[in-house]
C-alpha cells in the first residue's frame, strides 16, 4: 500500500494560498478537479520558469553589451590618462628649462586643442552609450510587458487586475521614454537614428498595446450594460424626463467601477502619450490635426450607440424629426455624466484640452453626420434626380427644405448644451463649430451645398414673384424704421419689406453653417441673386414709366419714385448688415480665396480691400441705380422748365424797358415756374427725403446755369428798369425753393453774382475796370470768371 503524504498544518499556509485553496475547494464535490488543478498548476509553474529563464538570458546579453561598452571606455580613459601623463611630463620639463618655449608653444597650439576634441568625443560617445542602454533597457521592459500580456491573454489566464497593473506600468514606461527622446531631439538632433530605432520598437509596442486597451475597455462597457437600451425612448422622444433613463456609470459600484476607471485611465495615458509624440515628430510642421483627435474613451461610448441607432433610423427615413429628436434626447440625457464622472477622470489623466462634455456631443452629431451622409442625403438627391427627369413635381424640394429646417433647429438645441459652460464661445472663436454641427454635412460635400442653395433660391423666388404680381405692394409705404432703426423714412413700398424678409431669411441660413467659407459660398448663390431681382425688378418698372410716358406725366414719376425710394432703402439696410462682424468676415473670406463665386446668375465680384464685405457689388450696384434715376428726374424737370420759360428766354426787350408798378414776376415765366413748383411738390410727397435733397439741388444747378447762360451771357443790354425785372424774376425762383433750403440764392451763384453786378452803380464799376480781379475778391464775386464779369458789366446801361 502506498504511504500517504500527510497535508502541511494550517498555519505553516500563507494567506494567499488559504484563500486560493477555498476558492478552488469550496464544496466536497471539488475535490474531483483536484489532478486537473495539479497539472494546471505544473504547467504554470513550468511557463514562468521558462520566463524567468528568458528573463535571465535578457538581462545576460544586457550585461554583457554592458561590459563591451565599460571595457571601450576603459581602454579610452587609459590613452586619455597616459596623454595627460606626458602632458604633465613636458609641461615640468618646460618649466625646468629643459625644452624651451618652443616646445610648450607648440603643446599649446596643436596637441592641447586635439586632446580637448578627443576628450569631447569620448564624452559623447559615453553619454551615447549610456542613453543607448537606459533606452534599450526602458523598450525591454515594454516589449517583456507586451510579450507577457499577449501570452496570458492567448492562455486566458490574466487576471483583471494583474493586467491592468501591467498595463499602467507600461504606460508610465512609455512616458519615461518619451522624455529622454525629447530631450535628445532638442539637445542631440545628431542622434536622429537612434531616435528613430526606439520610436520604430515603440510603435509595434503601441500597435499591441491600443487595440488591447479598447478591447478590455469594451468588454468593462458591456458589463456596465452599455449601451443602454433605446426602446424606452420611442414613444416619448423629446420630452425632458431623463429619470426615466437608466445611466449605466452613475449606476456601477465597488471593484466593477474601479475596474472602469483603471482601464479608463490607461486608454486616456496611452492617448496623451501619443499625443506627445506626434508633436515631437511634427517639429515644424502643422501640428493642430495631431495635438487634438477625438477622445478614445468617448468615442468608444457612442459607437455602440450608434450601432444602436440605425436600426432605428432605418425604419425613418421618411420621419427624419424622429432621427434628430432620438439623437438630441440621448445626447442630453447622457451630458451630465460626462462633467460629473468622466471629466475628473481625464483631468487625472492630465490629458489636456478636452472637455468630456464637448466630445460627447461631438462625437453624437458626428455619428449622426455620418449617417445623413451615407443614407438620408443620398436618397433625397435621388429623388430630386428622378424629378428632374421626369419633370413632375414632387416632394422631394418640400422635404429637402423640411430637412434641413430640422438640422438648423437640432444645431440650436445642441448648442444650448454648451452655452452655459461657456464651451460655445470657445469653439466660435477657435473655428471648430463643425464639430457640434449637423450642416458640417455640406463641407465634404459641395455639390450638396450647391443644390440646397438653387431649392432655397428657387423656393423665395416663388414667394416673390406672387408679392411682386400684387399692385398693392407697390404703392403702400412701409416706414423706413420696421427694419431699421431711426426715425428717416425711406416711403419704400412694401414690396421691399417681402424682398428684405426673404433676403432675412436666406441670411440666416447663412449664419447657421459652420464655417465661414460655407456661409460665403451659400450668401453668393442665394442672397446674391434675390439682390440682383430686387434690382432688376425695380429697373423694369422704371423703364416701363420711361418708355410709356417720358416721364412727363405724374403717375410715370410716381412709379419711379417708388422704385427709388425701395432703392435706398434696400441700400440703407444692405449696409447696415454689412457692419456686422458676420458680413465681414464672409467679405474677408472672397478677398483670401481671390476667385469669382459663380452663382445663378454668372457674375464676377472683385475683391477691392480688406475692408470689403460681401455685399459692396450689390450695394454699389444699388447706388448706381438710384443715382442714375434721381438724375433722370432732375433732367425731365428741367426739360419742362426749359420748354415752358422759352418765350421768357428770347424775349430781350424786356430787359430795356421800364417796370410798371406793382410789379411782381414776368408773366412768361410764371407758367414754368408753376409747373416747377407742381412737379417738385408731387416729388416731395412721394419721394424720400434724402434723394429729393438731390433732385431739388440739381435742378437748382440747371435753373442757374439755364439763366447765366441764357440771359447774362447772350449779349443782353439792360437798363435800370431791366435789372429791376430780373431782381424781381430771381426772388420768386428763389421764393419757390425756399421752401427746401434757408438761403436759396446759395444754390444759384452765378445767377446772384450776375444780379449783384447788374445793381452796382456806375461808380463802382468804373473801379472794375481798374482794379479787374482783386475788385471781384474784394466785392465777393467768387464763381464768375474775370471774363463773365467783364462781358455783363459791359452789358450795363445807365441813363442820366
Amino acid at each position: 500500500m502506498e504511504q500517504i503524504q500527510s497535508l502541511p498544518s494550517l498555519s505553516s499556509l500563507s494567506a494567499s494560498t488559504v484563500s486560493f485553496l477555498n476558492k478552488e475547494f469550496h464544496r466536497k464535490e471539488d475535490l474531483i478537479r483536484a489532478t486537473h488543478l495539479v497539472s494546471e498548476l505544473q504547467k504554470r509553474c513550468g511557463d514562468l520558469d521558462q520566463n524567468l529563464i528568458d528573463l535571465n538570458r535578457t538581462l545576460e546579453a544586457t550585461l554583457l553589451a554592458y561590459a563591451f561598452h565599460s571595457n571601450g571606455l576603459h581602454y579610452l580613459f587609459r590613452n586619455i590618462n597616459l596623454q595627460l601623463t606626458r602632458l604633465n611630463s613636458t609641461t615640468c620639463f618646460s618649466s625646468d628649462g629643459g625644452g624651451g618655449e618652443g616646445r610648450a608653444g607648440q603643446l599649446l597650439a596643436e596637441e592641447l586643442p586635439a586632446l580637448a576634441k578627443e576628450v569631447a568625443r569620448v564624452e559623447t560617445v559615453r553619454m551615447y552609450a549610456e542613453t543607448a542602454l537606459k533606452l534599450d533597457s526602458l523598450v525591454g521592459d515594454i516589449e517583456d510587458a507586451v510579450s507577457s500580456t499577449m501570452n496570458r491573454n492567448l492562455k486566458k489566464q490574466a487576471s483583471t487586475h494583474s493586467s491592468e497593473e501591467m498595463r499602467l506600468h507600461a504606460v508610465k514606461t512609455l512616458k519615461l521614454i518619451e522624455d529622454v527622446l525629447t530631450s535628445v531631439t532638442k539637445t542631440r538632433p545628431q542622434w536622429a537614428r537612434l531616435v528613430s530605432a526606439v520610436d520604430q520598437r515603440v510603435d509595434r509596442a503601441l500597435a499591441i498595446l491600443r487595440p488591447q486597451a479598447i478591447a478590455d475597455h469594451r468588454t468593462r462597457l458591456a458589463s456596465l450594460g452599455w449601451p443602454p437600451p433605446l426602446s424606452t425612448l420611442d414613444s416619448n422622444l423629446d420630452t425632458r424626463k431623463s429619470s426615466e433613463v437608466l445611466n449605466p456609470l452613475f449606476t456601477m459600484q465597488g471593484e466593477l467601477k474601479h475596474q472602469y476607471c483603471e482601464n479608463f485611465l490607461a486608454l486616456c495615458g496611452l492617448q496623451e502619450l501619443q499625443r506627445r509624440r506626434k508633436y515631437r515628430q511634427l517639429e515644424g510642421y502643422d501640428r493642430e490635426i495631431a495635438l487634438h483627435q477625438p477622445l478614445w474613451v468617448i468615442e468608444e461610448l457612442v459607437n455602440p450607440i450608434s450601432l444602436a441607432f440605425q436600426r432605428h433610423f432605418s425604419k425613418w427615413i421618411d420621419k427624419p424629426e424622429f432621427i434628430f429628436a432620438l439623437v438630441y434626447k440621448v445626447t442630453r440625457d447622457y451630458v451630465d455624466s460626462m462633467d460629473e464622472l468622466l471629466q475628473p477622470l481625464v483631468d487625472e489623466a492630465m490629458l489636456a484640452g478636452y472637455s468630456c462634455r464637448e466630445e460627447w456631443i461631438s462625437a453624437m452629431v458626428t455619428s449622426l453626420v455620418i449617417y445623413l451622409a451615407k443614407e438620408i442625403f443620398p436618397i433625397y438627391v435621388g429623388q430630386l434626380d428622378e424629378e428632374s427627369v421626369t419633370g413632375v413635381q414632387s416632394q422631394a424640394r418640400i422635404a429637402w427644405l423640411h430637412l434641413v429646417d430640422l438640422m438648423i433647429t437640432f444645431d440650436k438645441r445642441v448648442q444650448s448644451m454648451l452655452a452655459d459652460s461657456g464651451l460655445l464661445l470657445f469653439l466660435q472663436e477657435d473655428g471648430n463649430l463643425q464639430k457640434i454641427s449637423s450642416l458640417s454635412v455640406f463641407c465634404d460635400r459641395p455639390d450638396w451645398l450647391d443644390l440646397w442653395a438653387k431649392i432655397e433660391l428657387g423656393d423665395v423666388l416663388d414667394k416673390l414673384k406672387l408679392e411682386m404680381e400684387d399692385g398693392k405692394n407697390w404703392t403702400v409705404k412701409v416706414q423706413g424704421a420696421v427694419l431699421l432703426p431711426g426715425p428717416e423714412d425711406y416711403r419704400s413700398p412694401a414690396i421691399c419689406s417681402a424682398f428684405l424678409q426673404c433676403l432675412s431669411a436666406v441670411v440666416d441660413r447663412c449664419r447657421a453653417l459652420p464655417s465661414i467659407s460655407l456661409s460665403s459660398r451659400f450668401a453668393r448663390l442665394t442672397a446674391a441673386p434675390i439682390i440682383h431681382k430686387f434690382l432688376d425688378c425695380i429697373l423694369l418698372r422704371c423703364q416701363e414709366a420711361e418708355g410709356l410716358t417720358a416721364l412727363t406725366d405724374d403717375d410715370g414719376l410716381i412709379k419711379v419714385t417708388n422704385s427709388i425710394n425701395a432703392a435706398r432703402y434696400f441700400e440703407s439696410v444692405l449696409k447696415e448688415w454689412c457692419e456686422d462682424v458676420f458680413f465681414l468676415e464672409m467679405g474677408l473670406h472672397e478677398g483670401d480665396q481671390l476667385g469669382t463665386v459663380v452663382g445663378v446668375n454668372s457674375f464676377s465680384r472683385p475683391i477691392e480691400g480688406p475692408g470689403s464685405s460681401i455685399f459692396d457689388d450689390e450695394i454699389e450696384k444699388l447706388e448706381k441705380f438710384r443715382l442714375e434715376w434721381v438724375g433722370k428726374l432732375s433732367v425731365v424737370l428741367s426739360r419742362g422748365f426749359d420748354a415752358r420759360c422759352r418765350d421768357y428766354m428770347k424775349n430781350r426787350k424786356q430787359w430795356q424797358e421800364k417796370v410798371e408798378e406793382g410789379w411782381m414776376v414776368s408773366k412768361s415765366l410764371v407758367g414754368a415756374l408753376d409747373y416747377l413748383q407742381g412737379k417738385m411738390s408731387i416729388l416731395e410727397g412721394s419721394l424720400n427725403a434724402i434723394d429729393f435733397v438731390g433732385v431739388w439741388r440739381s435742378l437748382a444747378a440747371h435753373v442757374d446755369r439755364l439763366i447765366f447762360s441764357g440771359i447774362l451771357m447772350s449779349n443782353v443790354k439792360f437798363y435800370d428798369g431791366g435789372v429791376e425785372r430780373f431782381r424781381c424774376d430771381l426772388e420768386v425762383l428763389f421764393e419757390v425753393f425756399r421752401a427746401w433750403c434757408l438761403r436759396p440764392e446759395g444754390f444759384f451763384p452765378k445767377a446772384s453774382e450776375g444780379l449783384k453786378l447788374l445793381k452796382m452803380g456806375e461808380d463802382q464799376l468804373q473801379d472794375y475796370s481798374a482794379a479787374g480781379e482783386k475788385w471781384m475778391v474784394e466785392n465777393g464775386i467768387r464763381h464768375l470768371s474775370v471774363a463773365e464779369a467783364e462781358k455783363i458789366v459791359k452789358n450795363r446801361v445807365f441813363t442820366s
